[in-house]
């Protein structure tokens, strides 16, 4: 083995010339007696469970110096130095018969989880194993996302589950839902409950509709935090918002509901300042969404809003905005809000890559974070190319490469390095109707996406990628997903890829 195929590349990799940790009936993950540890160790266990097929034990204890066939996971005492910065950053030791893995805080744990499941190797004898290495490591990026939409298309929860288990497996730790558009509404929220029943059942091209009970999304939001992902969620106004005005007529200004919307245009849609109902909505709707958000961002869209006047558009934009903040949430919005006057320490998603860049700057001056996400780089619903089934093509192609080679920090002419908070890919589902649709755009491509925004750019080689990602398309087949064998990248014979997206 010359470089185990992590991805996303760690900072330092060492590999040793010992015999290799085998993963045996008798390995057992030992964590500290206490409730967060404990349930790392069970996640560890169960993940690295089901590589392997073994039913792993879990030990809690203070003291597992010493004993053998251990994975040991801890966190680091105050006086540690053996940590690069910052809240992920990890340590991982594996010896031939103990590994150690040591965090500052548990994200970090939750990360070395994921890296000690990639080291893992199966030989000819059926058999699992880690080689001997250290790893050190820790991300570029605090934000390192992805953004699913769920208007145009519905998915469920077990198969957003599925997406959030793909994302941890890349270290991603953003999952930002797109949950509402002018197809459908897809989260009930209680002052407003008419939006769920009238405006959840439709998606785009008449296709099944539907939609998340608070239950359902406290229950994604669990399973998200105890992989080390935080749910944002996106109710996408002042545009965007036929379902909502679909629902509750005194959104528009002759009082009439809109009627259902199943097409792809966009637009056409929106809110009017000078309603009552407005301000009432946006105050109603936003409170609700935060007091279900553990997390500490709630997006509030403001894209492609065509139809209206700046004055408007930003005072709409100032309402939305005001109404996170009450709710005790920072802000985070698409470009477009970079147009209004922002407060410090709200999130602009940047997107298009062909409009002015002043108003970005202006933002960051006025210290807004830019997270970046642009369209003919990281959304993933472009079609890999001409041939590609699913997949729109109005920001290009987006193939493997093109996904991997390009720079955050320098995107935007003129913006302060620091002023980047992350990288967030995006899949809009315009014409993706399922999980295997979905996993087909995604893979390889976002793991990708997770290498730019984990690993410094000196660290970053496509031909090292290339290799490196080659060796995940087993895995994908485990995990039974679809993805697809781009022909930039030279597969294992044994790989079930598709190459029609």
């Amino acid at each position: 083995m010359t470089q185990p195929g992590v991805v996303p590349r760690p900072v330092h990799v060492e590999l040793g010339t010992e015999a290799p940790f085998v993963v045996g009936e008798s390995v057992t993950v030992v964590v500290d007696p206490r409730p967060d540890l404990i349930a790392h160790g069970v996640l560890a266990a169960d993940l690295l469970g089901r590589v392997t097929d073994q039913a792993i034990e879990v030990r809690y204890t203070d003291d597992s110096r010493g004993a053998r066939d251990v994975i040991r996971l801890r966190l680091a005492a105050p006086d540690e130095t053996d940590l690069l910065p910052g809240d992920e950053a990890y340590t991982i030791v594996a010896a031939p018969s103990r590994i150690e893995a040591v965090a500052r805080t548990s994200a970090g744990l939750t990360r070395a989880v994921v890296t000690l499941r990639q080291l893992l190797e199966q030989g000819s004898d059926g058999v699992w194993r880690v080689p001997t290495v250290v790893v050190r490591d820790a991300p570029r990026f605090t934000w390192r996302g992805l953004s699913v939409d769920v208007a145009r298309h519905f998915l469920s929860v077990d198969d957003l589950k599925v997406v959030v288990g793909l994302m941890a497996h890349y270290k991603l730790n953003v999952l930002h839902l797109h949950l509402t558009d002018d197809q459908g509404w897809r989260l009930h929220v209680p002052s407003r409950p008419h939006l769920a029943r009238k405006s959840s059942g439709t998606a785009v091209g008449g296709d099944r509709g539907g939609c998340y009970t608070p239950t359902d999304f406290a229950d994604l939001v669990q399973y998200a935090d105890a992989r080390g992902i935080t749910v944002v969620p996106e109710i996408d106004v002042p545009g965007h918002v036929n379902a909502a005005t679909h629902a509750y007529g005194e959104l528009t200004p002759d009082g009439v509901p809109t009627d259902e919307y199943t097409g792809i245009e966009v637009g056409f849609s929106r809110l009017y300042a000078d309603l009552p109902a407005t301000g009432e909505f946006l105050r109603a709707v936003f409170a609700d969404v935060a007091a279900m958000t553990p997390g500490p961002y709630v997006h509030i869209g403001g894209d492609e809003v065509l139809t209206m006047e700046p004055d408007e558009y930003a005072t709409l934009v100032g309402e939305a905005a005001a109404a996170v903040r009450a709710a005790g949430k920072k802000v985070v919005g698409w470009q477009e809000i970079a147009s209004a006057p922002l407060e410090p320490g709200t999130v602009v998603q940047y997107w298009d890559t062909r409009v002015d860049p002043e108003p970005f700057l202006a933002a960051a001056r006025a210290g807004a974070s830019i997270l970046m996400s642009p369209a003919s780089k990281v959304y993933l619903d472009m079609k890999y190319d001409e041939r590609t089934a699913l997949g729109l093509e109005w920001a290009g192609h987006v193939e493997v490469r093109d996904a991997y080679e390009w720079e955050p920090t320098t995107l935007v002419e003129g913006l302060p390095a620091e002023s980047v908070v992350g990288v967030e890919a995006a899949v809009w589902t315009e014409t993706i109707r399922d999980l295997d649709g979905l996993t087909t755009m995604l893979l390889p491509r976002l793991a990708a996406v997770a290498e730019v925004a984990w690993t410094a750019p000196e660290r970053r080689d496509w031909e090292d990628f290339r290799t490196r990602v080659a060796e995940h398309g087993p895995f994908w087949d485990r995990l039974g997903v679809r993805w697809y064998a781009s022909g930039q990248v030279a597969w294992p014979s044994r790989t079930r890829g598709t190459r029609t997206a």
